[in-house]
């Protein structure tokens, strides 16, 4: 065998192997769906009120009287400072003094409150939380008032370009899917604004709606309320000829040096 069909072969084999193990070509594209993938039915309304889950943190305060000091103490006066009516200066105190405390969801769904211990908060919105622990509590305070925050709402949001991915934080509990993609800089100029991904938590598991937010129709999916827990992924427009040039960039340098080297051995071999 010559050197130059020993180089042809080296150079034949080094190609199918790099093209084999080394192809990258839209590997970055994530939750791809099949063509007959059925999303789930887009509905504006559904599940607007967050519902708690393992592992939210909750911000908790508890009044009596109806949230009779609720003012004083948000102004800055120290709750149960003086005498008050309907059941004296303990029932008129904040639980735990004038200060909210934090509550972790455990993974069962539970929270450790104090006097109550352990209670099932998880699958519950806000407001039917608050309405489950006033009734608990009514059985040691005056007409309870409870307060609940889940204080580590966040939205995880894939924008379209690899590497700008970013965690955004729910201060406002009706931040719009707009107002999401606006904070995390908007669909990036290779997203595809026509395939917007919303995934999020449900009873059953997962819904997932796609998006088109190309046309002004798509208003309707902008105003789209977010949950914390969402996934936002904006899918990007596929690259072919610049991510195949960047494989098969090092095959061709490997065959110009090797042609390079098979012309000088020939040179060489003709003197």
């Amino acid at each position: 065998m010559s050197i130059s069909q020993l180089f042809t072969r080296l150079v034949a084999f080094a190609v199918v192997a790099t093209l084999a193990a080394g192809c990258t070509i839209n590997r970055n594209i994530m939750f791809r769906t099949p063509s007959d993938f059925v999303f789930d039915a887009y509905n504006p309304i559904s599940d607007v009120n967050y519902r708690i889950a393992p592992n939210d943190l909750l911000r908790f305060q508890l009044f009596s009287n109806q949230g009779e000091r609720l003012l004083s103490v948000t102004a800055g006066a120290r709750a149960g400072s003086a005498g008050g009516n309907n059941g004296g200066g303990n029932q008129q105190q904040l639980l735990a003094g004038n200060s909210s405390f934090i509550y972790e969801v455990r993974p069962d769904g539970t929270v450790e409150l104090p006097e109550l211990g352990a209670v099932k908060l998880a699958g519950l919105n806000i407001d039917e939380a608050e309405t489950f622990l006033e009734k608990e509590f009514n059985k040691y305070y005056v007409a309870p008032l409870a307060l609940l925050e889940v204080t580590n709402q966040r939205v995880l949001v894939f924008p379209g370009e690899a590497g700008v991915a970013s965690v955004v934080p729910l201060v406002n509990p009706n931040t719009s899917l707009l107002e999401v993609l606006a904070l995390s800089g908007g669909i990036r100029a290779r997203g595809d604004a026509r395939n917007v991904k919303l995934i999020r938590r449900s009873a059953e598991g997962q819904a997932i709606y796609q998006l088109d937010l190309s046309t002004i129709e798509g208003i309707k999916f902008a105003n789209t309320t977010v949950q914390a827990g969402d996934i936002i992924y904006v899918e990007p427009l596929p690259q072919y000829a610049q991510e195949v040039l960047a494989d098969i960039g090092p095959v061709l340098s490997l065959i110009t040096t090797v042609s390079s080297f098979i012309a000088l051995i020939s040179v060489l071999n003709g003197n």
